[in-house]
């Protein structure tokens, strides 16, 4: 077997894959979430920290430039300046 980890011992990956085949999809899923949340806040947390004067609004937008590239972001505060407070 190939290991899909280059730091990960093949054995430990062996294990970590079979317990994973042993959960349900439910269970599958709801890992993966916990594991986006995780990433998500601490995307927030370190953009937050280096830029102490942002306000939400521009934290969001960092975030989304970050994660999901320049032109959703520019897209997304188009329509954010777009409409009405």
């Amino acid at each position: 077997m190939i290991t899909q980890s280059p730091d990960t011992h093949p054995e430990t990956e062996k294990v970590q894959i079979s317990l994973i085949k042993k959960l349900t999809v439910a269970q599958r899923i709801s890992r993966v979430r916990s594991l986006s949340q995780s990433t998500m806040f601490l995307s927030r947390r370190a953009i937050m920290r280096v830029n102490p004067d942002l306000d939400e609004k521009q934290i969001m937008l960092k975030i989304i430039s970050y994660h999901y590239g320049e032109k959703l972001k520019n897209a997304l505060r188009e329509f954010l300046n777009d409409r009405p407070l």
